[in-house]
């Protein structure tokens, strides 16, 4: 891939980048690392790799915009449209749409190239670790989300089976289930190497909630009472 293609499709996703938690610095880190996966795996077209890396997230907007949208199928249509028009040939297009439209966690369309494989596992490694704590937390706080929720006697909750929105659940039902969920050698190595920052970050924070919540309401009772 040349410098001047290259500029062309990081100027289009730079324009398409919004939210702080899927902002351009996500899209260089998925990037780079697929570029370092890929390096291990065979077969790889490397110039569709990259467009599809780059391009992966620019349906963000209009699922935050519309929640009932998929970002992955809005960025794959606006991909293809995008590199059509600009002098990629279809059949491209065609591999990064399929790539794009491949990288969330669906059961329906899973990723079938090394291409698309490569940027699931890149793309996942992004939530993976300190680094998708970090992305999780600053994404919750632009929507609103607690850090976590209450039960009806007022103990806080781990996140576990709940319903309401909280980084506690987001934690119990995204974010350390992903770890054996990766296509690529290199992609699970990584994922690995990262989990226990996580685990560590999610019981800490837990374990200092509920020890501020329990005392904290303790105290204050007997205080009111005196």
């Amino acid at each position: 891939m040349d410098a001047k293609r290259y500029q062309l499709v990081e100027d289009y996703m730079r324009r398409c980048m919004i939210d702080s938690a899927h902002d351009r610095e996500h899209v260089y880190r998925v990037l780079y690392t697929a570029l370092m996966i890929a390096r291990e795996e065979p077969e790889v077209d490397w110039e569709v790799l990259t467009c599809a890396c780059l391009l992966h997230d620019i349906g963000r907007k209009e699922q935050f915009e519309n929640p009932a949208l998929c970002h992955a199928e809005v960025g794959a249509e606006k991909a293809f449209r995008f590199l059509t028009d600009n002098g990629f040939g279809a059949d491209f297009a065609e591999r990064v749409r399929e790539c794009i439209a491949a990288h969330r966690f669906r059961r329906n369309n899973q990723p079938r190239t090394p291409e698309a494989k490569i940027l699931f596992d890149a793309d996942k490694l992004d939530v993976a670790g300190a680094m998708g704590i970090a992305r999780s937390l600053l994404y919750q706080g632009y929507t609103g989300t607690p850090l976590y929720n209450l039960s009806p006697d007022g103990d806080v909750l781990d996140g576990t089976g709940e319903r309401e929105p909280s980084f506690f659940r987001e934690y119990r039902f995204k974010l350390e289930k992903l770890y054996d969920r990766f296509y690529t050698r290199r992609g699970r190595e990584l994922a690995l190497s990262r989990r226990q920052a996580a685990v560590d970050f999610y019981e800490a924070l837990l374990r200092e909630a509920r020890e501020s919540n329990e005392e904290g309401r303790a105290a204050l009772k007997a205080l009111l009472q005196e």
